[in-house]
């Protein structure tokens, strides 16, 4: 990874135009070929970024001080550097994976078993579907055949809505799954993350962890 810290002013030009004025950024060059800009706030959101694949050119001799960044649909990402900071490049290596709490793990296994539990017709693809940024929990196809990514938490909050959008924005970019749509799944699912995956047109599902794993609840239930 390449950290790169600069005054700089950011234009992107493509399906719109964004144009980000000088100021002091960061700048993430990473091994699969993104770059992400980064103020320091926003937590771990860009201010812009281009996914991979793309490429990076650093300047020319009548403009040395431009990196153009392009990608495969011809979109660039503009950045007109003023003053570089810091460079620094460290080698991350192979990352392990996210090891995930075990009782999400098992509820993604119970889920991928029980996959009509989100919905009559619906049908496995896979689990652990890869993508560049990571692996969807759970992909399947909803009764009328549409793509369907599960993202499945033990609580679920704002930062899992944000990391299936993310999932899905890269989803529906391949044509043979393409129109995706997203379930947000979770024992429990946070007041304003359900209000945040509502408005990103994502459905809420809640899973009973012991319904899945086939114990039957012990309380009185009238019928």
């Amino acid at each position: 990874m390449r950290l790169v810290i600069a005054r700089c002013s950011v234009d992107y030009a493509g399906r719109l135009t964004a144009h980000l004025p000088s100021a002091p950024r960061l700048i993430l060059i990473k091994a699969d070929g993104s770059v992400s800009i980064h103020a320091d706030d926003r937590a771990y959101k860009p201010l812009n970024w281009m996914s991979p694949p793309c490429t990076l050119k650093e300047g020319t001799d009548d403009q040395e001080g431009v990196w153009t960044v392009v990608n495969k649909a011809g979109e660039k990402l503009i950045i007109t550097m003023e003053e570089i900071l810091h460079d620094s490049t460290h080698e991350l290596g192979v990352d392990p994976g996210l090891i995930k709490d075990g009782v999400e793990a098992h509820l993604q296994e119970l889920l991928a078993d029980r996959i009509e539990t989100l919905g009559e017709g619906y049908t496995l693809i896979r689990r652990e579907y890869m993508t560049a940024i990571g692996p969807v929990d759970i992909l399947c196809r909803d009764a009328e055949g549409q793509t369907v990514a599960v993202e499945i938490k033990r609580r679920g909050e704002i930062d899992g809505v944000e990391q299936l959008t993310r999932y899905l924005e890269l989803l529906n970019r391949d044509p043979h799954l393409a129109p995706v749509r997203g379930i947000f799944a979770a024992q429990e699912i946070k007041p304003q993350a359900r209000v945040l995956a509502t408005d990103r047109g994502i459905s809420c599902q809640i899973l009973d962890y012991d319904a899945l794993r086939g114990i039957e609840d012990d309380k009185l239930r009238l019928f």
